[in-house]
């Protein structure tokens, strides 16, 4: 019987690849430069979120945490995302977001779907609101699993009674401390891989089944 289901946020929970990438298409830019230099481990996690602000700077110097709250709003949720949260709850199985992305969309995320833990990333604010040029790094992107073995042994919950829904090989971590991980509208083959689920629809409810139903779970992953 599973106990807590970690989901991953961007290209998840939601209908963006990122919450950060969301924030520049509004403003029509983008940040591929520090995105590379990111994934070829050149930056660590804070100075590529320092990368995305001064970004964000170019187009409004005085930018603040309200007008980022605004422009995620209009962030979808992933097709079946209510579906599947409220089924997971129907269960008392517990829910976290453990994501690298922005924790103002993780908060209203969970708000919005009763999830029960949000764990993202953030940005240091003045006393007015602005943004420091700062992030707080609660996620480091790639050891994404170090952060839910804290949530597991904080909740007293194992891993075989745990399950992890993500979409890219940053959330490969996650499967390794889970009994199933499901590759959600798999991004990669390395998430691919390391799943024992892969569900291809655009439909979050299609999950629900692979984590409620006694659905043996071997090392060849279910396609749904």
């Amino acid at each position: 019987m599973l106990r807590l289901v970690a989901l991953d946020m961007d290209g998840t929970l939601v209908d963006v690849a990122s919450s950060w990438g969301a924030v520049h298409d509004h403003f029509g830019d983008s940040n591929r430069e520090g995105l590379r230099q990111f994934m070829n481990g050149e930056i660590d996690d804070a100075e590529f979120i320092r990368s995305d602000v001064r970004i964000w700077w170019k187009h409004r110097p005085s930018l603040t945490v309200d007008e980022l709250e605004t422009i995620l709003a209009d962030v979808p949720l992933m097709p079946g995302a209510a579906a599947l949260i409220d089924g997971l709850k129907a269960r008392r199985i517990q829910t976290a977001i453990v994501s690298g992305g922005l924790d103002l969309l993780a908060h209203r995320v969970a708000r919005e779907l009763r999830i029960d833990v949000a764990l993202a990333n953030g940005l240091r604010v003045e006393a007015d609101g602005r943004l420091t040029g700062e992030g707080i790094v609660r996620v480091p992107v790639h050891r994404k699993e170090e952060v839910l073995a804290r949530l597991q042994e904080q909740l007293q919950i194992s891993p075989g009674e745990s399950a992890a829904i993500g979409n890219s090989e940053i959330d490969v971590g996650l499967f390794r401390r889970c009994r199933i991980g499901v590759a959600f509208q798999p991004a990669d083959e390395a998430v691919r891989s390391g799943a024992t689920v892969i569900v291809e629809e655009k439909d979050l409810a299609r999950v629900l089944p692979h984590l409620v139903d006694e659905t043996p779970s071997g090392r060849t992953p279910a396609r749904t």
